[in-house]
């Protein structure tokens, strides 16, 4: 056989290798990572999405060390949803508030709307107000499964605009708030026509803005599962969703009917027993 033979044959199978490696990669990378988390009420299945990868890695993270393992859902509101993953309710006393552990960091939003949504059975991220969190940055551990309600379809039209309405007051709140030490400074000289110029500009700001951004519409995807299995609407595109419940949503649906306390804390402590990645 010749040397040009050899070369050519040896060149083929590199190329073929090349493709199977590729093929396996992209094959990998389409993988969807599963957890189960046991708890004191049964067991409960999530998928997370793999679009939102910072959020995905840093779940899958804290599973394989443990973190959530013997921590509480320690908020719970029924029709609404059920929440975990503070650090500090692992050996939390009965009554005591909670709500501020998690592992000292945050994660950026990752907002993939209105493909992923807050529908019944959701998984997404809690995070700080807008007030102290402007850029929307995610609770490093703390999460929170959507149960919702069914919104009537005649009424659909109508909760739209009230959604509308709530993002052109989220988007005047952030002004102001950007404004807040000059609106203090009038405030104490008791300049009322600089406060009613301020409004004015504030009110013609928010109008763009919402122009630029578009107004906030419900997309058929999000009005067929609203109007059929329920949600939590008024959360969409200001917290990260980066998962659903695959298994076990009945398991859900107890947890959030549970007795609580003033502070939606459940009389009787619901515990994550343990989580385990299950798929990957």
């Amino acid at each position: 056989m010749t040397t040009k033979r050899y070369l050519l044959i040896i060149l083929i199978l590199s190329f073929f290798c090349m493709s199977c490696e590729s093929k396996k990669t992209a094959t990998e990378q389409n993988k969807q990572v599963c957890v189960k988390m046991e708890t004191t009420m049964g067991n409960i299945v999530v998928k997370l999405y793999n679009e939102t990868p910072a959020h995905r890695d840093n779940f899958v993270k804290l599973v394989k060390e443990g973190y959530y393992d013997g921590t509480l859902f320690h908020r719970v509101i029924n029709q609404f949803m059920i929440q975990g993953g503070d650090g500090d309710s692992r050996n939390a006393k009965p009554g005591q508030q909670l709500g501020m552990g998690d592992p000292g960091y945050t994660i950026p939003a990752e907002f993939v709307y209105p493909k992923y949504f807050h529908k019944k059975g959701a998984l997404a991220a809690a995070r700080q107000g807008d007030q102290v969190n402007p850029e929307k940055a995610s609770s490093g551990s703390q999460f929170y499964i959507v149960t919702g309600n069914v919104i009537p379809e005649g009424q659909i039209g109508q909760f739209e605009r009230q959604l509308q309405m709530q993002q052109e007051q989220n988007v005047f709140n952030t002004l102001v708030a950007a404004h807040r030490e000059e609106i203090m400074n009038m405030r104490r000289n008791r300049d009322q026509a600089g406060l009613q110029a301020l409004q004015e500009q504030l009110i013609n700001e928010t109008r763009q803005q919402v122009a630029r951004e578009g107004a906030f519409t419900l997309t058929p995807e999000q009005k067929a599962a609203y109007t059929t299995v329920g949600g939590a609407p008024h959360l969409d595109g200001a917290y990260t969703v980066f998962g659903e419940v695959v298994e076990g949503m009945d398991v859900v649906e107890k947890i959030e009917k549970v007795e609580t306390d003033r502070a939606d804390r459940p009389v009787a402590d619901v515990r994550v027993i343990s989580m385990k990645i299950v798929e990957e």
